[in-house]
């Protein structure tokens, strides 16, 4: 304990002690008042043996009754917030103690006049409850005193319910706060022209901009922490309409936790406009699944990889492998799951997929059960650029790490795809769409039985006769791969690297301008934490090569999210921070899709995921020809772009840049 909790500690302590002192002092002074009121408040009139009877019993009731009060935590509450609990708690300690009182002074004493009893016992309670609730009432008057000079923010609070209330309260009551709330705003019609602590409650969602500017509203509160994902869309959207800061509290956790509070208000994030529920997921089959296994993330260290990390640290499994390229964002994780999971045994390793022997040493080393293939070069415009490393990395990257994880009997591996793959336009998409193949090929052909089919691709001399001695003498011993192979396809992620929002947010903290491809360009999104839930959900759900597709809801313009984060941020749309188009880049599209019309879509155990049928392909033509590519892109030959054009047919590449050289 620091010196400013003892300091506050002791404060608290004092206080206590002080209210102890009082409420004996109250106990002893409230029934001598009575035996007065009851004699014309003349002390000589009293009775010589009431008089005895008071002075020999009081002492014992003084003690007794602080210990009473004790009981029913007079002295443990926060009186600045008292409220009818308190009231409670005051009227129920106050009669206990005056049952007392009565019963014992008549059984070892005396038998007193009956007024006695009643005067004593509503002067007591009075004493008592008027001493507690003048502190908040004197920190109220201080508090409207100080709400009332300037700088002080003007708030409208959206919800007139429970946490509505509790947060007008607050803000009422505290000293510290900059913020006065001046009005509400609830959709039930039933609570309007009402008032909440004084605050009016002045109408429903179309009230909002015209009483912004009645009322001089610098900051909007939203206090519906159970509404819908859709409730709160169309609430913010409306809110984004003015200059003023939105905040909200995070959600129904914190409500049903007693956690409501100023202090738990964030700043409105763009994803709470993307106007659909969160993933939710069967956590306790995830848990299932995942606890006790070994489990490899190639792209650990990336947006989804480190989040993946993780999940799967939750869920304590019995060995995690982190691998990636890139030491920074490796490190980073490591250092990360280490202080927040000591318990869980893990292992970071620097590599490359694309590195035959060291994706060979690791399986061949910790024999993971589970393998989550995050490890892709994502950057559209880059990839157009240079084909061959896309190429190289994901397609020819993936078929080494997937082949490698059936040879070394791994349970199920999980590809991490994309909705660029589907009818892409450009090589990264097509490049994710070969890794879809790849995996249904594999998973195929493990099903049937016969891994001859499978090209030693792109491997060491060594290791390619590793394989095949390891190859025959599975089939002389008719032992068989049982790997599972699914893949994982989801739109762009909020807030990871690459991502659009923080781009923008770089470029309004600059003063703008914010750049926008294109005015009518649409993207699908979804949070870093639900892309990473949809994929273990669907390692669990994995049987025969699946494509999981998640329900993002509509599609966003990107055009209405920068201007959104405009807004929330605080400042005028075209007039402080101003929008730029740009002109679509290298390989993009005006919208993305799902799934590809001819794959048609299947329910499975939760509503949000889908699974894509898998488009029948040539697989034996597909392997032909995935060595041809491979050996272009090994020597970086122009003509690559053009066999993805005929492995792919879904295809269609944009006119690309010219390959700048050297």
């Amino acid at each position: 304990m620091d010196n400013k909790d003892r300091s506050e500690h002791s404060r608290k302590q004092l206080i206590a002690a002080y209210l102890m002192l009082y409420d004996a002092a109250v106990a002893g002074i409230s029934f001598f008042l009575a035996l007065m009121l009851r004699f014309d408040m003349s002390y000589s009139l009293i009775p010589v043996k009431y008089r005895d009877a008071y002075f020999h019993f009081i002492p014992i009731y003084m003690v007794a009754a602080v210990v009473i009060f004790w009981c029913f935590r007079l002295y443990q509450s926060v009186w600045k917030y008292a409220s009818f609990i308190e009231l409670w708690h005051i009227i129920a300690a106050s009669t206990v103690a005056s049952l007392l009182h009565g019963a014992g002074i008549t059984i070892l004493y005396l038998r007193m006049p009956v007024s006695y009893y009643f005067l004593g016992a509503g002067i007591q309670f009075t004493l008592i409850a008027s001493m507690r609730f003048m502190y908040r009432f004197v920190d109220l008057i201080r508090s409207s005193l100080a709400a009332s000079g300037a700088n002080k923010q003007k708030a409208l609070i959206i919800g007139a319910g429970d946490a509505g209330r509790m947060t007008v309260r607050e803000l009422k009551s505290s000293m510290q706060s900059d913020v006065i709330p001046c009005c509400i705003i609830d959709d039930d019609p039933g609570k309007w022209n009402r008032y909440i602590d004084g605050v009016p409650i002045v109408g429903g969602k179309d009230s909002i901009l015209e009483s912004v500017e009645k009322y001089g509203i610098t900051q909007i509160l939203f206090a519906i922490p159970t509404a819908s994902s859709s409730v709160r869309r169309d609430f913010f959207a409306v809110c984004a309409e003015t200059d003023c800061e939105l905040k909200a509290l995070p959600g129904l956790y914190q409500f049903a936790n007693g956690e409501v509070s100023t202090r738990q208000m964030r700043p409105v994030l763009v994803e709470d406009l993307l106007g659909r529920d969160a993933i939710r997921v069967d956590l306790d089959e995830i848990f299932s699944y995942l606890s006790g296994k070994r489990i490899l993330v190639t792209g650990g260290g990336g947006s989804i990889g480190s989040e993946l990390c993780r999940q799967i640290a939750s869920h304590c499994p019995s060995h995690l492998i982190i691998f990636d390229i890139y030491e920074n964002n490796a490190y980073d994780i490591e250092q990360e799951l280490r202080r927040e999971y000591p318990g869980v045994e893990l292992t970071v390793i620097i590599g490359s997929v694309r590195d035959s022997r060291k994706v060979y040493g690791v399986f061949e080393k910790y024999k993971p059960e589970i393998v989550y293939h995050a490890a892709a070069h994502k950057h559209v415009p880059l990839m157009e650029m240079s084909p061959d490393e896309a190429v190289k990395n994901n397609v020819i990257g993936t078929y080494k790490t997937a082949y490698a994880a059936m040879m070394n009997g791994a349970e199920r591996f999980v590809l991490i795809s994309t909705d660029k793959a589907v009818n892409p336009v450009n090589v990264m998409g097509a490049s994710k769409r070969l890794c879809e193949m790849v995996i249904q090929t594999m998973d195929e052909i493990v099903r049937e039985g016969d891994i001859r089919k499978l090209p030693m691709l792109r491997l060491h001399s060594d290791l390619d006769e590793v394989y095949q001695e390891r190859t025959r003498r599975m089939i002389e011993q008719g032992e068989h791969p049982c790997t599972q192979y699914v893949a994982v396809r989801f739109g762009n992620v909020l807030g990871s690297n690459g991502s659009v929002i923080p781009l923008f947010k770089k470029q309004i903290e600059a003063g703008g301008p914010v750049t926008v491809t294109h005015p009518d360009v649409i993207r699908y999104f979804m949070t870093i934490p639900e892309a990473v839930s949809l994929v273990l959900q669907a390692s669990v759900y994995a049987w025969n090569g699946e494509i999981f597709v998640l329900d993002m809801g509509e599609p966003v313009k990107i055009d209405t999210l920068a201007r959104n984060l405009i807004r929330m941020t605080g400042y005028r749309v075209d007039k402080d921070i101003k929008i730029v188009y740009t002109g679509l880049r290298p390989g993009e599209k005006l919208y993305e899709e799902k799934l590809m019309a001819e794959e048609g879509l299947e329910k499975t155990a939760n509503d949000l995921i889908h699974v894509a049928k898998p488009i029948s392909f040539d697989k034996e033509k597909f392997l032909e020809d995935l060595k041809v590519l491979a050996e272009k892109a090994y020597r970086n030959d122009p003509d690559l772009v053009s066999v993805m054009e005929e492995m792919v047919d879904t295809y269609h590449p944009a006119k690309r840049p010219e390959r700048q050289e050297g």
